[in-house]
């Protein structure tokens, strides 16, 4: 494959070489929500269930490139335990001070700006989705992410004093399952989702 988008392309063919060398038995035993029938993995991401078939890397249905690579490195490194019941912004979270300007612009800033001007539009795909209603914030919802993993996604509406303005949140079990770029790129994906629904 030729490689013409590095910043997608070039993570996604490093953990896809890395694919067919894994232990199905391991990584069942470490991530217990993953099924594995012999010739492929089921999981769930945000509602969609993909079949990924091992020991050559094929994926059903085909989601965009950092999707992919988000699911192999949770097959590849990914660890999970149940949430005891709380809630975290990215800032509280291990690495989440040092990371959190580019945090902010990809995941916040996007959040406030793509949606803090159309909540009506934000809610109807959020509930489109099933998501949670949620009662804090102008407009508030909560997705099963992945396994044990949930988030929350926040909005306050902008107008012509003051900007939008966002906040998303993680089950408390993130902290411990999930390094800063993982939780970055989970923030990246829930935006990007919501959007394609509205």
């Amino acid at each position: 494959m030729q490689i013409e988008n590095h910043k997608e392309e070039v993570p996604f063919s490093f953990y896809e070489e890395k694919f067919n060398a894994l232990d199905p038995a391991e990584v069942t035993a470490r991530l217990p929500f993953v099924g594995f029938d012999g010739s492929a993995f089921a999981m769930e991401l945000l509602g969609t269930a993909y079949t990924i078939t091992w020991p050559a890397y094929s994926i059903t249905p085909v989601p965009a490139l950092p999707v992919q690579t988000f699911l192999l490195r949770r097959l590849l490194e990914g660890t999970a335990k149940e949430s005891q019941g709380t809630w975290k912004t990215f800032r509280e979270m291990p690495w989440g001070e040092m990371y959190h300007k580019p945090y902010s612009g990809r995941v916040l800033s996007r959040a406030a700006y793509g949606f803090g001007f159309k909540l009506a539009a934000f809610a109807a795909a959020c509930e489109k989705l099933g998501a949670k209603k949620l009662s804090h914030g102008d407009a508030g919802y909560e997705f099963e992410f992945f396994g044990p993993f949930k988030m929350q996604i926040l909005l306050w509406e902008g107008d012509d004093e003051f900007p939008p303005n966002a906040q998303v949140l993680y089950t408390d079990n993130f902290a411990d399952c999930f390094a800063a770029e993982d939780r970055v790129v989970a923030g990246d994906i829930l935006i990007s989702h919501i959007k394609a629904a509205m």
